[in-house]
């Protein structure tokens, strides 16, 4: 990428044989060495002590804040900035703060410099440095700046030069890796993409109170905006890309790399050790030392590496990027041709195709174009219009479209076009979206800028570009607002080094009336139920210590919410729900555990270091009188008949067993009630049906769940989700089988059908085949919502019998006989038992056990799975 034309005519043109040895006496030196060396304020020092001079930087944001130096010393009067996007030129100006590619070079001063002059090797903007490294020369005293690498071509291509070695002021320490939210205050972490910039900022700011952003698409405005917040210690990190390698001075102590690889522009590549020393030399400026490591999950590097960027040793450069600068603008196709020319010496080589090559390559073949280049001058302001930078790097043709539109206005009217101007810059005053959008619109207002700067292109430039000034530092002071509202808490990062300076003891906290916990005015957690919650930004060390702090206000605080439990309405108190737990405020204060019988479960208060052990009892006494309330008020039926019964003694076992199941009771052979006492019992609300006692007003949705969470805390299990009333069967495996049991949905073989609705099957059935087999009413499978080749089965586990038809012969013709059912009695069963025993013991068979619904939660059943393991 190229700013200005090279070897061409116009304002800034390079001037043929400028440093070619018309002053014999010129002085040529390059002052070469690592990093906080003194290098560029001494060439500012010797700028200023001559009558005239230029110095070029690698960076706009180096040539303003430069700029911004030199005005100090000489008065805004006497100093000129001109970059691509930017110029600055009083009548008078002397000294010239620039960027490399906009060195006004037909000026003839006394002294010239080129900072970083290594980038001669960088493939994208090297050749730019290249040719002011072989023709930029001051009158009296040539100066470049850069680092020792370049050294050997430096000689060879510049006869004669001076060469000068400063060594670096301060030493430059390997820190080895450190965890991120451990890096020391006043860090710069170093990234290489926006994404990766963004996500180490977001966690600074979550744990260390904050940073400040630096990357190379901000404007000058919104970067020294970020580096004041750092530099006034707002915030004590800096997260970066390598942005900051090229002479941004701040007072940075150590550099963590978050990454060693970077992509190219072509594809990712691991950084060279003279790039990661570039860096890293920013940590410890003037005579303080610096250390540098790795933090996050990049590797940390090896000891070879390290230890080349503590003493400075670096591989030397062997080749130097190139592009002619002598070119031919008799057409497209000769320009193309030298732009193309090969390099005369084998240490410069072609560095990577250009952006503005790229336009000219394609707009010369335009068939739009092409008919409008028909002179040397055409040609000249074809390339000047290529020139063009793409600052918005979008990845598509609409750089090259942009150029072409310019272009086209130039050569048919000389100028563009006011309308137009307008219409690009309106659009950038818009400051509404998000960091990236606002960053894209800088991008564009900077291709504006650009045009607007360029002398003879507009009229009324200095009306132009005074409105994209106005753009760019109104895009570039929201862009700064958003970057600070999103990467920096104050509040945060005041309260962080208070404890970084150990004076946690000393902390202010308090709790407010909302139950949040804040220590000096910063809020640190909050109180939830009995228990104190960090806040998102403490993390390790530092929030021991916050919670410390914290722990002290909470400690007039929870005797205060322990009373207030106490006496506090049985409304606020629930069941967590699996069951587990006793929740207040919706929060868990105790657990669960199994008590004396199903309906006493008792409550142990949860472990908590801000109660002491009379708190943890009051808060017991109270739970355990609240469950028995809930219990007693749930299962209101169930303790009405208990009472109801105290003086009946025949029917106070039955009862018994009725609360030893919170409702429900099984009933085994031989244990069914008289006709009398199931009459009295039905009117006491018990049912008695063939398989349990059982009372439907327990079997409702409100005590079904009470009783879900009992069942659930004497198995010493989370209790399950319920299925919905409506359900009337599940699948076998659809809950814990031990729980199904407990809570009444009786095992009928391939399914699990619910206690009442089974009792009601069964009466039915029976009255049905009280007298004869009747063949299986096909409408019980929509009853029971299952598949209808799954009823035989299902009567069957009810412990019905089922008659399946025998085959038809072959001469008989008709429909099939049905599948036939018949409930069979207690007396019927012992009857066709006794037969089938009798039989068996002729046969010398044992009898086969009658079948009966099963119970997993028998000792029978436990045996059984004993006896069946492989």
């Amino acid at each position: 990428m190229t700013g200005v034309p090279k070897g061409t005519g116009g304002p800034y043109r390079a001037a043929a044989g400028h440093g070619s040895g018309p002053h014999s006496d010129t002085l040529v030196r390059a002052v070469l060495g690592p990093t906080n060396t003194g290098k560029t304020h001494l060439a500012i020092e010797r700028l200023l002590s001559h009558s005239s001079g230029i110095i070029g930087f690698p960076l706009r944001l180096l040539a303003r804040e430069n700029y911004d130096r030199m005005v100090a010393q000489k008065g805004a009067h006497a100093v000129a900035l001109i970059t691509g996007e930017e110029k600055i030129i009083p009548p008078k100006a002397r000294w010239f703060s620039c960027t490399v590619e906009a060195m006004p070079l037909d000026r003839r001063v006394e002294f010239v410099a080129v900072d970083e002059i290594q980038l001669c090797a960088d493939p994208d903007r090297g050749h730019i440095f290249t040719d002011r490294l072989l023709h930029a020369r001051g009158l009296s005293e040539t100066m470049f700046l850069g680092a020792d690498t370049i050294r050997n071509l430096i000689r060879r291509l510049v006869p004669g030069i001076e060469i000068e070695h400063r060594p670096r002021l301060s030493q430059l320490t390997h820190a080895g890796a450190c965890k991120l939210t451990r890096l020391p205050p006043r860090s710069a972490i170093v990234a290489f993409s926006a994404g990766e910039v963004y996500a180490i900022a977001e966690l600074l700011r979550r744990r260390r109170g904050g940073c400040a952003i630096v990357m190379g698409q901000l404007s000058p405005r919104t970067r020294n905006a970020q580096v004041a917040l750092y530099q006034e210690k707002e915030v004590d990190y800096l997260v970066a890309t390598d942005a900051i390698g090229m002479g941004l001075n701040m007072d940075v102590n150590h550099v963590a790399f978050a990454s060693l690889s970077k992509f190219d522009g072509t594809r990712i590549r691991p950084l060279a050790a003279g790039e990661i020393a570039q860096v890293a030399g920013r940590a410890g400026r003037g005579l303080r030392d610096g250390t540098f490591g790795t933090t996050g999950t990049c590797p940390p590097l090896s000891e070879e590496l390290a230890e080349a960027v503590e003493e400075h040793r670096f591989d030397p450069l062997t080749r130097l990027a190139w592009r002619n600068s002598d070119l031919d603008f008799s057409s497209p196709d000769r320009l193309l041709s030298s732009l193309n020319r090969p390099s005369p010496r084998v240490e410069l080589i072609a560095g990577h195709e250009a952006s503005d090559v790229l336009a000219l390559s394609a707009l010369a073949g335009n068939s739009e174009i092409r008919p409008l280049v028909h002179s040397r001058a055409a040609t000249r302001l074809l390339w000047e219009s290529c020139q063009i930078p793409d600052f918005r790097k979008l990845g598509d043709d609409s750089h090259i479209r942009l150029c072409g539109r310019i272009f086209t206005h130039l050569i048919h009217d000389g100028r563009i076009p006011s309308a137009w101007m307008d219409s690009q810059i309106t659009h950038f005053f818009q400051t509404a979206g998000t960091i990236d959008s606002l960053m894209q619109r800088l991008a564009g207002i900077r291709v504006c800028s650009y045009i607007a700067a360029r002398p003879g292109w507009i009229a009324n430039a200095e009306h132009w570009q005074a409105r994209t000034r106005e753009a760019e530092d109104r895009l570039s002071d929201v862009l700064h607002e958003q970057l600070t509202a999103r990467f920096v808490d104050r509040r945060a990062t005041t309260l962080i080094r208070r404890l970084d300076e150990g004076g946690h003891d000393n902390l202010l906290s308090a709790v407010t009336a909302q139950g949040n916990v804040v220590v000096e005015g910063h809020e640190v957690g909050r109180i939830a139920g009995l228990d104190l919650i960090a806040g998102e930004h403490t993390d390790a060390e530092d929030g021991r210590l916050l919670m410390r702090a914290a722990r002290r206000a909470v400690r007039s605080e929870i005797p205060r919410r322990v009373a207030a439990l106490v006496q506090d309405d049985d409304r606020q108190f629930t069941f967590s729900a699996d069951g587990a737990h006793i929740l207040w405020q919706d929060m868990p204060i105790a657990r669960m555990l199994p008590g004396s019988d199903l309906l006493s479960p008792r409550p142990q208060v949860l472990d908590n270091p801000l109660l002491d052990n009379a708190q943890r009892e009051r808060i017991r006494n109270r739970l355990q009188t609240w469950l028995g309330q809930v219990v007693r008020e749930h299962l209101a039926p169930l303790f009405a008949v208990q009472a109801a019964v105290a003086g009946t003694p025949d029917l106070r076992g039955i009862i018994h067993r009725l609360m030893e199941g919170a409702g429900v009771a099984p009933l085994h052979r031989g244990e069914r009630p008289g006709h009398d006492m199931i009459q009295r019992l039905r009117r006491l609300g018990v049912r008695v049906g063939h398989y349990s006692l059982f009372m439907p007003a327990i079997l409702k949705e409100r005590p079904m769940q009470l009783r879900a969470w009992l069942v659930a805390i004497s198995l010493n299990m989370p209790c399950p989700p319920l299925p919905a009333m409506g359900r009337v069967t599940l699948p076998p495996d659809a809950l814990p089988p031990t729980f199904m049991d407990r809570m009444g949905w009786l095992n009928a073989g391939p399914v699990r059908i619910r206690l009442d609705i089974a009792e009601k099957f069964v009466v039915e059935l029976a009255r049905m085949t009280r007298r004869a087999p009747v063949p299986l009413p096909p409408h019980l499978a929509s009853r029971l919502g299952i598949r209808r080749e799954m009823l035989p089965a299902v009567i069957k586990g009810l412990n019905m019998r089922v008659y399946h038809p025998r085959p038809m012969a072959a001469n008989r013709y008709g429909p099939p006989a049905p599948v036939m059912i018949r409930f069979a009695s207690e007396h019927e069963n012992a009857s066709r038992e006794k037969t089938v025993r009798t039989a068996s013991a002729r046969n010398g068979r044992r009898p086969a056990a009658p079948r009966r619904p099963q119970r997993t939660d028998s000792p029978f059943a436990a045996l059984a799975t004993l006896f069946n393991r492989p």
